[in-house]
């Protein structure tokens, strides 16, 4: 089941935000995500915002979700319109699947993006994509539609380790969809998991050399948590399945920065990889950096100038709110200063280029010297006045941040 809501105060029926957040918007990033809650199956490992067909009436398949959407975006321009936003930068579809909707109803989206706010001329438009929605003639709409990078939630290539995290598409399949967006002119990225159970070292390795040979521009590997009430929780209260091991996440870790760096990717973000810094994913870069975003969709996460909202969850509330005109914002909050610091230290921190180390406060300042000295950041980068993740610094980046935020 979807994981549940954060706390928060209510928010405005009309989702008007304070002066305060939307003033100096025009200086300052702006991004758009768009929540398709829809897959074929639910995976047993997965606590997102997500939705079989079968579980969903009309209101909420994906006809509805298309114009429900669309009404967001209006909502949203308007509420924005005093503070006359820069044009989009980044555009990033997430789910769920959204390669179940057809490009064309992918495309619309964006398109609506580009009316309302503008494209930069640069602008990253990206969609998630399991591998098996995507065919030439798919490839081709996508970026007939104006999408420049796919996301390929590939996982991993071993067949049993597939099967335990309920993923559907033949490992096989990879490579040809691959190759589709490649020859679409269109940028990719592969989503790998590791530590999954029954998962070896050598299963793992297998997973991140076939991903090296397919030649992605940037690779995202993640750490797989048993999130509360999945059904691989269950499994694993269960003792059916045995629980990740930090041990065995850890070398996984190491071996992934091995991998991938022997290859020619180099971190930007501790779960993150790229050929090159313009492989880089600036989507994300954003939420990271703190840049204002819309999120547009049932339970999707939006933040301008200090201000974050989050959606009702369920497509049916989603539609019902913006057919009677309605925010779809089921509560938000405001962030002090002290907020807004700790998240610039806990995401800053987990960047490769660093945080500034004036953005901390007295004693994280006097604390980055021992983390030095601990091997958790870099000696040279410490000189320079930026905190730098070491790679046993990456291990422990939780602890860093507690250290630099005393």
């Amino acid at each position: 089941m979807p994981s549940s809501f954060p706390p928060g105060d209510p928010a405005p029926p009309d989702g008007s935000l304070p002066a305060s957040a939307l003033q100096g918007m025009p200086q300052r990033p702006f991004s758009v995500y768009l929540h398709v809650p829809f897959c074929r199956v639910r995976c047993g490992y997965c606590d997102f915002n997500t939705y079989t067909l079968p579980e969903l009436d009309d209101d909420g398949a994906p006809q509805g979700y298309l114009a429900s959407a669309h009404a967001e975006i209006e909502l949203a321009a308007r509420v924005l319109r005093p503070a006359d936003p820069p044009p989009v930068s980044t555009v990033f579809v997430g789910g769920g699947t959204p390669t179940l909707l057809p490009a064309t109803d992918l495309g619309s989206l964006v398109a609506a993006v580009r009316e309302r706010w503008g494209l930069a001329p640069d602008a990253e438009v990206t969609t998630e994509a399991n591998p098996d929605t995507i065919t030439p003639a798919v490839a081709e709409q996508l970026a007939g539609a104006g999408f420049t990078r796919v996301s390929v939630g590939m996982q991993s290539s071993v067949p049993h380790v597939l099967r335990t995290l309920d993923r559907t598409h033949d490992p096989a399949g990879v490579a040809g969809a691959v190759q589709a967006l490649r020859d679409a002119g269109l940028q990719v990225s592969l989503d790998l998991i590791y530590g999954t159970p029954g998962e070896s070292l050598a299963d793992w390795r297998a997973s991140l050399d076939a991903a090296v040979a397919l030649g992605p521009d940037h690779v995202s590997a993640y750490a797989l948590v048993v999130e509360p009430g999945t059904r691989l929780h269950g499994q694993v209260r269960r003792g059916e399945v045995p629980a990740p091991e930090d041990d065995d996440e850890a070398d996984k870790y190491e071996l992934a920065e091995e991998v991938l760096g022997d290859a020619g990717y180099r971190w930007y973000e501790i779960s993150n990889w790229a050929r090159s810094p313009e492989h880089r994913c600036r989507h994300n870069l954003a939420y990271w950096q703190g840049a204002d975003w819309w999120g547009v969709g049932p339970g999707a996460h939006s933040h301008v100038g200090g201000v974050r909202w989050w959606n009702v969850k369920h497509p049916r509330a989603y539609a019902d709110r913006l057919g009677q005109g309605l925010s779809p914002a089921h509560a938000r909050e405001v962030l002090g200063p002290e907020e807004r610091h700790d998240e610039r230290v806990l995401l800053g921190v987990r960047l490769g280029d660093g945080l500034p180390v004036e953005d901390l406060r007295p004693d994280g300042r006097r604390a980055v010297a021992g983390l030095v000295a601990d091997g958790l950041l870099e000696g040279r980068a410490a000189v320079r006045a930026h905190a730098v993740l070491t790679l046993r610094g990456r291990l422990l980046a939780d602890t860093v941040v507690h250290r630099l935020l005393v």
